[in-house]
């Protein structure tokens, strides 16, 4: 599975000197399907390897997004900054403002920011009146955002075409862990420049409640490595984070989510810190790594299992049928 050679490349850089053209084929193809292409390239960088010339290109394309980025964290700020609430990054933009190993050629789409809730409405406002406008202008899909999700629908500046996802929480309010965003917010780190990130802790915890506890694990892989760059640069740091992390889950209600993905991390990079494995590991890894040579995705029934399980754990199971019907009875 290419899958797992992108996997075993990124954990041991020395794997891809080794490479025949056929798996440097399958390995470009898997990288990029995974938005996995730019830390590839940073883990090879100074290598001599056949792909040089697309390794160079996916440095700089990850670069470009990374400055794009940033920009766009200071255009939210400087927008939101008079109304003096609290402004977390999250997810990419967060690595990279940072400075954290897990920025280094990673791919950054939307801007994610953590709010207070009841800074909403005026978060909001502002954002409109600087230029954003809604993605979603279905009613029901706006009112369904606004009820029932950890954050507002979804804005796309019209100048910029980039997108902002403004969270209250990290998982919806359906879900059955319940996080406490209050707590996320009180401990975030500021970066001295009006914004701040989570505290390491909450990082790990956030990565692995959007891969575990909520989403149906597309692009999986690359959450999971982020989850391994952020645990090995914070244990280099403080030898007993691990420990702390397993606290800090159990305050979240996010511990089984939290040991699933050390577990998977250590199985698939070699992450300290997981424990033994179980049983189900093994279906969350196939699902994982499910690339072929061609980039292409594997195993549908098991993708498809893993769509059911996402929408099963965000609602109860009257709502989901519910909402299921409506979004079928639209199309």
């Amino acid at each position: 599975m290419s899958g797992a050679l992108v996997a075993a490349v990124l954990a041991d850089p020395s794997r891809a000197e080794t490479l025949t053209p056929g798996q440097w084929n399958a390995l470009v193809a898997a990288a990029r399907a995974e938005q996995l292409i730019g830390s590839v390239a940073t883990r090879l960088e100074r290598r001599r390897i056949p792909a040089a010339r697309i390794m160079a290109d996916a440095r700089a394309s990850a670069e470009q997004g990374r400055v794009a980025a940033l920009w766009e964290a200071e255009a939210a700020r400087r927008v939101l900054a008079p109304l003096g609430v609290p402004v977390v990054l999250l997810k990419g933009t967060a690595f990279v403002a940072a400075g954290l190993d897990a920025g280094r050629g990673r791919s950054i789409g939307d801007l994610d920011i953590l709010v207070p809730r009841d800074a909403l409405d005026a978060v909001e406002a502002a954002l409109l009146a600087a230029g954003w406008e809604w993605v979603k202008p279905d009613p029901y899909d706006d009112a369904y955002y606004r009820r029932w999700m950890h954050e507002l629908p979804p804005l796309i500046h019209r100048e910029r075409d980039r997108m902002i996802d403004v969270h209250h929480t990290i998982l919806p309010p359906t879900a059955r862990p319940t996080p406490d965003a209050a707590l996320l917010i009180a401990d975030a780190v500021p970066l001295g420049n009006g914004l701040s990130v989570l505290s390491p802790e909450d990082m790990v915890i956030h990565a692995a409640a959007h891969l575990f506890a909520d989403g149906d694990l597309q692009g999986g892989l690359r959450n999971l490595w982020d989850i391994d760059r952020l645990v090995r640069e914070f244990v280099d740091r403080d030898a007993g984070f691990v420990a702390s992390l397993t606290d800090r889950a159990a305050r979240h209600d996010l511990s089984e989510a939290v040991a699933r993905a050390l577990r998977l991390a250590r199985r698939i990079y070699g992450t300290p810190g997981g424990e033994a494995p179980v049983a189900s590991d093994a279906l969350f890894a196939r699902r994982l790594l499910a690339r072929d040579g061609w980039g292409r995705l594997r195993h549908k029934e098991t993708e498809f299992g893993f769509y059911v399980r996402s929408h099963w754990l965000r609602m109860p199971p009257a709502m989901l049928a519910r909402h299921l019907w409506t979004k079928f009875r639209k199309k």
